[in-house]
């Protein structure tokens, strides 16, 4: 079942960038057997928090998923990658360049056997450049590709996203492109190589910085939670927590100029325009906040939409997650599992009219496929399977 369904990706990736990759083309039905090499596997399997001794954070990134074992430095494992690869569509791997070169993996090694495959390798930052031999971790993308130095607040150290936001988003990216080369793929009938820079990636998402930067020549820096441009657009103080309130127009700053019980500060010349509010942006937002400090978080938020004022609370993520289960969008799944027994399991977000929901099912063991796929489906004799599991091939 899904979108996907019928397509087969052969997947070298590890940790986050190419699970996260590949997860979400699985969530769509798509086949992704997972190569991981034998005894210790994927590093992130090895990563906290752990459940029963068990890495729950590789179980969200590897959900439904099949897993085999294969040692690739040995020739015989890279023979039987290589029949997988036949029969493939899709081949993802995120080692550092030259890696799959050298393991005769690479997509002008793989390209011959199928002509069809799409082949996505992502990297920190390309597989050719001064750059290209560095290694890839999220942070250091995010304080290499400027994301992180107009995180923080003013005066304040350069700060990062509270999420592996590189890793993620070009993990997105990645699963975008396989689409389109497959899109591609069905008027051609010819696969493709696809090179994808975490740095590349997550420093064009930066669109409301590089328009700036663009437009006046100089950096942006750090303007806390405000909006670089629009003004009052903030997180605020209540007195009972923090509320975020978007305004984004004058007619909407008048409506806002009501709710605070302010009816004239739009009359007056330094709160009038956007950019008069943007230079008085600090008396500005002392009245706001005189204002929230008295009230609680719900008044606040139910005031502010009555007026058609966007504005929301700041919830921790436990409280999120709880409303989006009372509210009914079903981000996650319940699972079975044979290390943590009953699992919430998260699936991709979009909602398809036609077809139900996805079906999610948890991630695999270590080698959990290696009969299904190695004996069942490229036919390996019970001796020749064996022999591989004593040379540690498995």
């Amino acid at each position: 079942m899904g979108k996907l369904s019928g397509l087969r990706v052969i997947d070298f990736s590890r940790v986050m960038s190419g699970p996260f990759c590949t997860a979400l083309l699985a969530d769509l039905g798509a086949e992704v057997i997972k190569i991981e090499m034998p005894q210790r596997g994927d590093d992130s399997r090895h990563f906290g928090p752990y459940v029963n001794g068990t890495s729950l954070y590789f179980a969200l990134l590897n959900r439904n998923k099949r897993s085999v074992t294969l040692d690739l430095k040995k020739p015989r494992a890279l023979e039987l990658v290589r029949r997988l690869v036949r029969d493939a569509d899709v081949v993802v791997e995120n080692f550092r360049p030259g890696v799959a070169q050298g393991l005769g993996l690479d997509y002008d090694s793989l390209k011959s056997l199928n002509p069809r495959l799409v082949y996505l390798s992502i990297s920190g930052f390309g597989q050719d450049g001064a750059m290209a031999s560095w290694p890839a971790y999220d942070l250091v993308i995010q304080a290499m590709s400027g994301l992180m130095s107009i995180t923080g607040h003013p005066g304040g150290p350069p700060t990062c996203v509270g999420e592996s936001i590189g890793d993620l988003w070009a993990g997105l990216m990645g699963s975008w492109a396989i689409l389109a080369a497959l899109y591609a793929r069905e008027r051609t009938g010819q696969g493709d190589y696809i090179d994808l820079a975490m740095f590349d990636a997550l420093h064009i998402m930066q669109v409301t910085g590089l328009s700036r930067l663009a437009a006046t020549g100089l950096a942006p820096e750090r303007v806390g939670n405000r909006h670089p441009v629009t003004v009052p657009v903030d997180c605020f103080r209540a007195r009972d927590g923090w509320v975020v309130i978007v305004v984004s127009s004058d007619a909407q700053f008048a409506k806002f100029a009501r709710v605070l019980g302010r009816p004239e500060l739009p009359t007056e010349s330094r709160f009038a325009t956007n950019a008069a509010r943007a230079a008085n942006e600090p008396a500005l937002r002392a009245m706001i906040e005189q204002w929230t400090s008295g009230h609680a978080v719900a008044e606040i938020v139910e005031g502010c939409l009555a007026a058609d004022i966007p504005a929301g609370p700041v919830w921790t993520l436990a409280e999120a997650a709880d409303r989006a289960r009372a509210g009914g969008r079903a981000l996650e799944r319940p699972v079975d599992h044979p290390v943590y027994g009953r699992l919430a399991m998260t699936s991709q977000p979009a909602r398809f009219r036609n077809e139900p929901p996805d079906t999610v099912r948890r991630d695999p063991l270590l080698g959990e496929d290696n009969e299904k796929i190695l004996r069942g489906e490229l036919g390996l004799t019970a001796d020749e399977y064996a022999a591989l599991q004593a040379d540690k091939t498995l």
